[in-house]
């Protein structure tokens, strides 16, 4: 384990967090029906665009990218990651994706990756993943060991660890990142208004999530698209790029930071769409 990455390993396992399918209902946008183009031709309607958030980010970071795909047709979907454990954050995801008739996109930003990828292993209806300077982590891999496995990190510096008390009872560590250094590391391509208060608002990640093993991973049969953030100091370009080629993922680069969905909201959404243009 890279100490870098963060501060520590956690020594308590996290338990799988329940996923009420009631929440998932609710959360479900309503699918349009099918139109017909200039020649008569009824098309099949556009499949459902589910966005997963990662740690530091909540799912306004989507904003910009949900109003274009709205404005393009798709029904969307944007998951609140509750951010405790990989197996549990993708049994929600799980939940969230029972609820939903028809065909899926399923899009992840940083630790939301790895979560799509465990959430979408044996699921028809997901016919696309997209990465978003996202993890794409194989079975056994943490986003912790893929984060240090390559030099250019530097999220371990600006971290601020807090105790946390678990839905069992046990203890552990909730990771933030400090407020005078989260521009810098997650957001340095977005204006300081609005940086100032992502900072405010992120969620915290447990250690225990970036350090926990991923299952057997989606992207291995459902074909993937990758954007890689060029100036990301969260993931490595090169962590993301070599992701991505052993993925066999169709891959796009922008210089952007981390925070790709609310600097390039318009580039994220280009890729979403592209992936969704390939669902029949």
């Amino acid at each position: 384990m890279n100490r870098s990455f963060f501060t520590a390993r956690a020594r308590t396992p996290m338990n799988v967090l329940a996923a009420a399918t009631v929440v998932a209902g609710l959360l479900v946008t309503t699918v349009p029906p099918a139109s017909a183009d200039k020649g008569g031709n009824v098309r099949p309607p556009k499949p459902t665009v589910v966005l997963v958030h990662g740690a530091f980010a909540d799912s306004t970071s989507w904003n910009g990218v949900i109003d274009r795909l709205h404005d393009d047709g798709y029904p969307v979907v944007a998951v609140a990651n509750p951010l405790r454990s990989l197996s549990g954050d993708a049994a929600y995801l799980e939940a969230v994706l029972a609820g939903i008739d028809g065909p899926v996109v399923l899009a992840g930003h940083s630790y939301g990756g790895s979560v799509i990828s465990n959430a979408a292993t044996g699921n028809k209806n997901v016919k696309a993943l997209v990465f978003l300077a996202a993890f794409l982590p194989e079975k056994g891999e943490s986003a912790a060991d893929l984060a240090g496995r390559f030099p250019g990190s530097t999220l371990g510096e600006a971290l601020r660890p807090v105790p946390v008390t678990n839905a069992d009872g046990s203890q552990g560590t909730d990771l933030y990142i400090q407020n005078d250094k989260f521009r810098r590391q997650f957001a340095a391509d977005v204006p300081r208004n609005t940086t100032d208060l992502m900072a405010v608002t992120q969620r915290p990640v447990t250690e225990a999530a970036l350090g926990e093993s991923a299952a057997e991973p989606g992207w291995k049969t459902i074909p993937s698209w990758v954007l890689v953030a060029a100036q990301d100091r969260n993931i490595p370009a090169a962590a993301q790029e070599f992701m991505a080629e052993r993925a066999g993922a169709r891959t796009t680069e922008v210089r952007a930071s981390h925070a790709v969905s609310v600097s390039q909201p318009g580039k994220v959404t280009g890729v979403i769409e592209d992936a969704a243009r390939s669902v029949r």
